[in-house]
């Protein structure tokens, strides 16, 4: 049987407090009437529609464009994908094929103070049309002109697929690129001239440049990578670029309005107040029944929580702030709700063990091992649960939508937004679960039962 140093509760418990504090408040100072963001907080999470309102903006083709209905569709489902690769996903898409019209709904930034419609708009990069294109020349007003205006390489239907990624052998980011095989070709004969003059090829949103790498070698197998002075939010921000770039044409706006919310800020200080009550009297009830273990599952549950908000507020630089409507609330007070199970079941167990006359540290190692089995099953069942509904309501790129492509077809539902947003969520919470309702108790528990103080039986529902 493992020990566990004393200082360990401490140190795991004030970790747990500080991730929880600074996932609710974040951290930001204020000078003037600027404000420096270090850590987002709950403050900056971006609610959906149904809680904060939103902009409706109908798009159209140019006017000298005759859209088909199969373009309809492609833009239709372009502008779907990028909504949720900007984690907006409380957003509604529809299109009205006999007018040309693609009438798009979605929630204000979470920054957003002036809820200005042009602003969020823009957001969407303001639906502009990809192109890869020789060389960087440009007029006085960043235009494209000579090569690079009449030399398109690629569209952006010839990317597959952009990702961001990590070189560790040259601590550098970047972004890698998949071609289609008509994008292969093309890229290869092109990447072939340049190479041999280090020539540039640059990447366009309409008549803005937003890259230009230069060609250092040929590239034929379809497989291209942008390097450069990249941090890991730039290379995920340049590939989310070129992710949604892969417009039928450059859509234009048609006409825009707000949304009023159906709630509003009044219903989410309710919900929230709610849930601090809710939080409280749950904690109450675990230490009344369990006494010391449920001490310790209380701050096993506020880590929970701090994951929780921290993965839909932006909190890690690494994952973007996420679109928190009803169902995301819903997956995660039902993830605390199984986290609470999960302490309830090793609680019950580390009683039982105590009672048949075992020793407290005995108790402890066997009431863990002896839950797990059943904590591990219901979790993983939620786990499989979250996994499907975010691969079949979520982004075609996302790894889990390829593994279950062969299996469903569900992609484009109007529901794909909510649905995918209450999978991420609960898996998040999951996640968390196995972090600080397993791991972090067993060390909290361990440690603090190695005090003179606490090596009552009583504390761990012994009789009293």
């Amino acid at each position: 049987m493992k020990r566990v140093g004393k200082p360990v509760f401490f140190v795991v418990a004030i970790l747990i407090v500080a991730f929880l504090v600074t996932s609710l408040f974040g951290i930001h100072t204020t000078y003037g009437d600027r404000t420096d963001v270090y850590i987002k907080g709950g403050s900056d999470i971006r609610w959906g529609i149904d809680i904060r309102g939103g902009v409706e903006v109908t798009f159209t083709p140019p006017e000298d464009v005759d859209a088909t209905e199969t373009q309809m569709r492609a833009a239709e489902a372009v502008i779907e994908q990028r909504l949720i690769t900007l984690n907006i996903t409380d957003s509604e898409v529809y299109t009205d094929y006999n007018r040309d019209r693609i009438i798009v709904r979605f929630p204000w930034k979470e920054d957003e103070a002036d809820f200005d419609p042009q602003a969020a708009i823009a957001e969407l990069g303001e639906t502009s049309r990809l192109t890869f294109r020789e060389g960087n020349e440009t007029d006085a007003e960043g235009n494209p002109s000579g090569v690079t205006a009449e030399n398109i390489i690629l569209e952006g239907s010839d990317v597959e697929e952009a990702s961001a990624y990590y070189d560790p052998s040259t601590q550098t980011y970047g972004v890698s690129l998949t071609l289609s095989e008509s994008g292969t070709e093309a890229f290869a004969e092109a990447t072939t001239r340049l190479a041999e003059s280090s020539g540039v090829i640059s990447i366009w949103m309409d008549n803005t440049m937003i890259s230009y790498p230069n060609v250092n070698d040929p590239i034929t197998n379809g497989q291209a990578s942008i390097t450069g002075n990249f941090t890991a939010e730039t290379a995920q921000q340049l590939a989310d670029r070129i992710n949604s770039g892969a417009l039928p044409f450059a859509l234009e706006t048609a006409n825009y309005s707000t949304i009023d919310p159906s709630l509003g800020t009044g219903a989410l200080e309710v919900m929230i107040l709610a849930g601090i009550v809710a939080f409280v009297l749950v904690g109450a009830f675990m230490i009344f029944m369990y006494r010391l273990p449920g001490v310790v599952a209380v701050i096993a549950l506020m880590g929970q929580l701090a994951l929780s908000v921290a993965a839909v507020s932006g909190y890690f630089p690494f994952v973007s702030s996420f679109t928190l409507t009803l169902p995301g609330v819903a997956g995660i007070i039902l993830a605390i709700g199984m986290g609470v199970d999960a302490n309830v079941i090793t609680a019950e167990r580390i009683r039982e063990e105590v009672r048949s006359g075992k020793s407290i540290d005995g108790s402890i190692e066997l009431g863990y091992q002896r839950a797990f089995a059943a904590i591990l099953d219901g979790n993983m069942t939620v786990v499989i649960v979250a996994i499907i509904l975010m691969g079949a309501f979520g982004p075609p790129s996302s790894i889990f939508a390829r593994i279950l492509n062969p299996l469903f077809f569900l992609f484009g539902s109007t529901l794909a937004g909510t649905v995918y947003s209450f999978g991420y969520t609960l898996l998040v919470g999951v996640i968390g679960n196995f972090i600080f309702g397993i791991l972090s108790t067993k060390l909290m528990l361990k440690s603090i039962s190695r005090f003179k103080a606490f090596r009552k039986l009583k504390l761990y529902g012994g009789e009293r």
